[in-house]
């Protein structure tokens, strides 16, 4: 008989079961990737039995997409898709409990629950404002803007992408539409690089309103407040302004940053529990997050599971690197821009607009679909570009606490 070698061979053998929380863009490729070893068990748990095209949902409320794709086209064939919602995580008995109350096992957890609406703090907003942070959201609110006259005003309250690319959808469907921006419209773009976006909001009939005043302070069933004393008259209201995360983390006993991500260290290992790590929106590696992205999300889940088969090979796994390339947006369905960025995601000078932006911005909406599938084919391919100035940063920082919320 040959000879049994020490722990290492003998850890390879053993049949490891990961549980993915959140089907997402980070949710999904965590999972596929994992499929690439034999003697992992695979198991994603999301509430949705369709994956949801996040960076779509402007188009699903116009109503020029559905922005779902069938699992089946994105998601390994290994990977057992359990349609639930978690409700309760017990790391001390590695389980989960979910809404059907049943329980699930595991042995390392990856939490990419994702993001949503930030719950809104402006009297009014929760009542009479629609979010479209996900597809349950984005679904409420087509109908609604279906029954609601062509000529009647439309106000979007955001600044961010999704603000920017719900107001442009909506105008160039032929709405009356005011974008109110806060102090500025799109923080992150670089000068020239608003300047074409106020360029094309102009030319598709947006009102803009920004600065210190156009700060809104209470949203009413026909109008909204500004804190100057304007009010504006509003039939209907979308409200995309900011991002939260679901607590359950939090609930669970778990650390969070302020905002409810779970606190991990670089390998996105969660600072309570080495068997737990996160990807994706609900991830505060060294609570010194990435930015919310579907083109951090990607990476994030990739490296998760990275790090779980480092260890299950009983090697070092390796910190996080993702640098970014910036940021794109569409302008409805003839124009976009794509912001250029540093890879610590920073916007440069450079930007690709009008028509070649779109086209851009269409071919990234595909291609991180893409993405998704050609890793459920190939696990283990998908590769991302890095940034190696973080581990700088992180070492020039002044010294942070990783509190707890």
């Amino acid at each position: 008989m040959p000879e049994l070698h020490e722990t290492k061979e003998h850890t390879l053998t053993i049949n490891t079961d990961v549980v993915v929380i959140g089907g997402g863009y980070a949710g999904v490729m965590a999972a596929n990737r994992l499929s690439r070893r034999d003697n992992v068990s695979v198991t994603l748990i999301n509430p949705r039995a369709t994956f949801v095209e996040r960076i779509r949902l402007h188009q699903l409320v116009v109503g020029n997409d559905d922005a779902v794709v069938d699992y089946q086209d994105v998601l390994a064939p290994s990977v057992r898709l359990v349609v639930d919602m978690v409700i309760e995580i017990d790391p001390d008995n590695r389980r989960l409990t979910l809404a059907a109350h049943h329980a699930v096992d595991y042995d390392y957890l990856i939490y990419a629950v994702g993001s949503g609406s930030a719950d809104p703090q402006v009297p009014g907003a929760a009542e009479f404002a629609y979010p479209i942070a996900t597809i349950e959201e984005a679904q409420r609110l087509r109908p609604v803007l279906d029954t609601t006259p062509a000529t009647a005003a439309v106000t979007v309250v955001g600044s961010g992408p999704t603000g920017i690319e719900a107001a442009a959808e909506l105008a160039e469907a032929g709405r009356s539409v005011t974008l109110i921006c806060g102090d500025i419209l799109g923080p992150y773009l670089h000068p020239k690089g608003r300047r074409s976006v106020v360029k094309r909001m102009n030319k598709l009939g947006v009102s803009l309103v920004e600065g210190p005043a156009a700060k809104v302070t209470a949203v009413t069933r026909d109008a909204v407040h500004l804190a100057d004393g304007t009010s504006l008259p509003s039939a209907l209201t979308i409200w995309s302004v900011g991002f939260g995360v679901p607590d359950l983390a939090a609930r669970s006993g778990l650390r969070t940053d302020a905002l409810g991500r779970l606190l991990t260290d670089e390998t996105l290992t969660s600072i309570d529990d080495q068997r737990i790590l996160a990807a994706g929106d609900s991830a505060a590696p060294s609570n010194l997050p990435f930015r919310m992205s579907c083109q951090a999300a990607g990476p994030l889940g990739a490296h998760a599971a990275d790090t779980i088969l480092s260890r299950m090979a009983e090697e070092e796994p390796a910190p996080i690197s993702l640098g970014f390339a910036g940021q794109c947006i569409s302008l409805g369905r003839q124009a976009g821009i794509f912001q250029f960025a540093t890879k610590d995601d920073t916007a440069k000078k450079m930007y690709l607009g009008g028509r070649p932006g779109a086209k851009l911005k269409e071919f990234i909406c595909k291609h991180t679909v893409k993405a998704l599938t050609d890793e459920a084919h190939k696990p283990g391919s998908y590769s991302w570009a890095k940034d190696d100035q973080r581990a700088v940063t992180l070492q020039d920082r002044p010294e942070k606490s990783l509190t707890t919320r």
